[in-house]
């Protein structure tokens, strides 16, 4: 059982516990076997004296604001942005080690940007600022991708098109897109739903996520290139994006076009994706064999397909890849973040 006597097992804290990241993470730390000696759950004041339970045991949920982070010692905001701009630097003042899964603090020089599998040697100390930043739910299993690619061949460029699910804008993006699916099946002339996406996501796709930038680039696909390029420590790499929100309930897909230093030989470069850790190659088998976000399996691995070697440039290459946002993407990658911390003595 995760509740465990221990005194050298952290005490800890989820804000924003009853949105989809923070649901999953209690789900992901019963699953996994997470030790902990104490756990709080943190909310907003209107799901604050909710109950939840964690292992079977219901666990009332305290309001955020004015709660004591000086019994906490890792808290796990997954509350947005605003909040964490907020409340991140008084947890840390009040000695909580943060794993913050919002864009607040990702580019701080003093915060790392963790993926476990590609720069865990940014856990072997407590950072500067008491905060590690957990990266953007597209940015997560590109980089596990790429890591193995920039060892063998060298990245020149990578385009990139990414097929977001309603998840990501939380439970109100699901809710919405189940509600605007069933508008327009009752009435095809109907506009749908278009609260949290817009136009309604219900049988469309939304080329345009986040807030548009001055460039016309958006900030979801300006967080792609430079969380990427802090991730991997390639502070020039190349890479452009066109993020789309579309009528999927769970599961982020990506199109990767990347382009390296050498050519690059399919079969070598399908061995080396399959070799890395939690990672399934489908067409490793079959050519042309592809995941899709309802049918990839593991929710827990990042799922990808269609590997092709370009005909005219054998340095250039695509794939198609699936991860679980919500697991992969926010609350897997999290909890990885703080077993490799108690794995190291960190926490």
């Amino acid at each position: 059982m995760p509740l465990v006597n221990d005194t050298t097992a952290p005490r800890i804290a989820l804000v924003g516990a009853t949105g989809v990241v923070g649901t999953t993470l209690i789900q992901l730390i019963e699953e996994r076997g997470f030790r902990y000696r104490a756990i709080d759950l943190v909310a907003s004041a209107r799901s604050a004296g909710r109950e939840v339970s964690v292992e079977g045991r219901d666990h009332r949920v305290h309001d955020l604001d004015g709660f004591d982070f000086s019994r906490t010692d890792v808290a796990f905001f997954s509350a947005g942005g605003s909040v964490s701009t907020t409340w991140v630097p008084k947890a840390v003042a009040q000695g909580a080690l943060v794993i913050d899964n919002t864009s607040a603090f990702r580019m701080d020089p003093a915060t790392p940007l963790v993926v476990p599998q590609v720069n865990a040697h940014e856990l072997e100390q407590r950072p500067a600022s008491g905060i590690i930043a957990n990266p953007n739910c597209s940015t997560i299993p590109l980089v596990r991708l790429l890591r193995a690619v920039e060892d063998r061949w060298g990245i020149r460029q990578a385009v990139v098109s990414t097929y977001q699910a309603a998840s990501g804008a939380g439970y109100s993006g699901i809710d919405e897109l189940r509600e605007g699916v069933r508008t327009v099946l009752e009435d095809p002339d109907s506009p749908g739903v278009s609260k949290t996406f817009s136009p309604s996501l219900a049988f469309d796709v939304i080329p345009s996520i986040d807030r548009r930038l001055d460039d016309g680039f958006t900030f979801e696909e300006q967080k792609m290139l430079q969380e990427s390029r802090k991730i991997l420590g390639l502070p020039h790499l190349d890479i452009t994006a066109t993020c789309v929100r579309v009528p999927v309930v769970n599961s982020h897909s990506e199109a990767a076009w990347i382009e390296c230093d050498a050519p690059v030989d399919r079969d070598e470069l399908v061995r080396a994706l399959a070799a890395l850790d939690e990672v399934t190659v489908h067409d490793r088998e079959e050519l042309g064999a592809f995941p899709t976000p309802r049918t990839a399996g593991d929710p827990n691995r990042v799922h990808v397909g269609r590997i092709r070697v370009t005909r005219t440039n054998p340095r250039a290459f695509w794939l198609w890849a699936v991860a679980d946002n919500v697991r992969i993407g926010a609350a897997l990658n999290a909890l990885q973040i703080a077993e490799a911390l108690v794995e190291r003595g960190v926490l």
